[in-house]
């Protein structure tokens, strides 16, 4: 009983937690579009690409501070497949039903559109914003039941962990072998640790900086290297309960990464200058593909996906969800801004235009998703039990 209150109480502090900062990035990413379409655009570009030492600052973000959002995405992962959400298999089975349906539709929804040098971008629209989505949620408040929200986590997760797949298989140039193979000793030096039972976490903070570097100099981007780190970070059990190194760093990283990195990322890549830029670029191949794939593609994949294991009895619905509420949840799926964001870097890094294309696809599909899906939720009939009504009322 202890054990589930604590799960239940963690639970809903991660929903607080992604809810609020989701909230942070919404305005972060309307200041970024305004401050782009003002007369302080030009000095917003212009920032951007300052050099700070090695690095743009706009590198510095993308490569740098956005290696902290994946440490904590990597840590989220390995806690919900080891005592969270994904813990067994019977759990997984249909948030990871759902995230593979909403990586492959929304892809060839893409790929209707594209072709050539602009089909690199096929994986722009298959990632879905956990923050995004659950602060919308939020806003509807008991309206939607805990279950879906929990789904919905589950699910994003998992989707986090393709995309993470996606871009060290499809997005990497040319590698560097000597610092791979330097990189692969540091790792190996973390694993150790990790099986040494070392609980303190400085000597692996350490050790993920300098695989930061080596990674960074290897052609791999260098935020995977985030991603490795979490993998190695032990979370055993201990007198604490969930004390563990890993808990305790996800609990540090928590407020830093969703109520400053996310926020300064969203600021510095959701900025779209429409200024001069062409009208073709409104319904350019790119544009349709990402807002389509967001839209569409999210809703078909992910309901589509999820109907077809509970009817093939792979799996039960979330309780007291009903279809509707399901298809409003989906929907939410096509908010796929920050992971969304960062493959359109990797996918056209020196195309100025496609990749306004792309932010253009990827703020209308998910603006229209983030409405539509609120829409349903608050109009669907709730399939919840009623709540008992207090003695003496």
């Amino acid at each position: 009983m202890v054990a589930r209150l604590r799960f239940s109480s963690a639970l809903r502090q991660f929903l607080q937690g992604q809810s609020s900062s989701g909230l942070m990035l919404m305005g972060a990413a309307a200041l970024a579009l305004l401050i782009a379409n003002s007369p302080l655009g030009k000095g917003y570009e212009a920032l951007l690409h300052a050099k700070a030492g090695p690095l743009s600052v706009e590198h510095w973000i993308n490569d740098g501070l956005m290696a902290l959002f994946f440490l904590l995405v990597g840590l989220e992962i390995k806690r919900e497949t080891i005592d969270g959400q994904l813990a067994t298999w019977p759990r997984r089975v249909l948030p990871g039903i759902a995230a593979l349906g909403g990586m492959l539709v929304p892809a060839l929804v893409y790929s209707l559109f594209n072709s050539g040098a602009t089909l690199r971008g096929w994986a722009i629209p298959a990632a879905t914003d956990i923050a995004f989505a659950l602060a919308v949620l939020s806003l509807l408040g008991d309206r939607v039941p805990v279950s879906l929200k929990i789904f919905l986590t589950a699910l994003a997760i998992i989707d986090d962990l393709g995309a993470i797949v996606i871009i060290a298989i499809f997005y990497t140039a040319g590698v560097s072998l000597p610092d791979l193979a330097a990189a692969g000793v540091t790792l190996a030096i973390l694993i150790a640790l990790n099986r040494m039972k070392v609980r303190r976490l400085m000597p692996y903070l350490l050790l993920g900086l300098l695989l930061w570097f080596l990674v960074l100099r290897s052609g791999i981007h260098a935020t995977l290297a985030g991603v490795l780190l979490a993998f190695t970070i032990p979370i055993g059990e201990s007198e604490a309960g969930d004390d563990s190194p890993l808990h305790r760093l996800e609990h540090w990283l928590h407020v830093p990464v969703g109520f400053l990195v996310v926020p300064i990322f969203g600021l510095a890549n959701a900025g779209v200058s429409l200024i001069g830029l062409p009208a073709e670029a409104l319904v350019a191949p790119v544009t349709l593909g990402a807002a389509l794939g967001l839209l569409v593609g999210k809703l078909v994949g992910v309901f589509g996906f999820t109907m077809l294991a509970v009817r093939l009895r792979l799996a039960d619905m979330p309780a007291h969800a009903t279809g509707a509420q399901t298809a409003g949840t989906a929907l939410l799926c096509g908010i796929g801004f920050t992971m969304s964001l960062f493959i359109t870097l990797l996918a056209f890094p020196d195309a100025p235009l496609l990749q306004a294309e792309a932010k253009i696809g990827i703020l209308a599909g998910s603006l229209l998703a983030g409405l539509l899906g609120a829409a349903v939720l608050r109009l669907a009939k709730s399939e919840c039990p009623p709540r008992p009504v207090a003695a003496g009322h």
